[in-house]
């Protein structure tokens, strides 16, 4: 079975059969999803929510135990989970008088391989996974 879309009538991304409002635009949606159909990439024009590929890439890889990449793409939870990784990592730090201190990097890493992941992608590749199909996690 083909993979199902329905075009956004306001601003023409796609959005997964399932959706009722555009992920771009918040535009309601059409009611029948038609089959997908290839887009010509000759156009130029960078698909909605490539903008944020180099900013959540870079946040990433720079402040990536904070989670201010996550609050870029719009995953709040995650974005607070890896807050809140990071703060206990330092308070069990604090607490073992420096044995706990490898728990610090784990954050710092997850925000590594995230950034190196957004900014190795195609622009097309990184909305399809990160901006339309809202994958959290690496």
């Amino acid at each position: 079975m083909a993979t199902q879309y329905k075009p956004c009538p306001g601003c023409g991304t796609q959005n997964p059969g399932i959706n009722v409002r555009c992920t771009n635009c918040g535009t309601v949606l059409p009611i029948s999803p038609m089959p997908m159909q290839h887009m010509p990439q000759s156009t130029g024009v960078k698909p909605a929510g490539a903008d944020k590929k180099v900013l959540a890439g870079i946040l990433a890889i720079v402040l990536g135990s904070l989670g201010i990449h996550k609050f870029v793409l719009g995953y709040q939870q995650e974005g607070i989970i890896l807050i809140a990784a990071t703060l206990v990592a330092w308070i069990i730090a604090i607490v073992t008088c420096g044995i706990g201190t490898p728990l610090i990097f784990i954050p710092s890493v997850v925000g590594i391989i995230e950034g190196i992941m957004y900014l190795t992608k195609s622009d097309e590749e990184f909305v399809q996974t990160y901006i339309v199909n809202k994958k959290p996690w690496f």
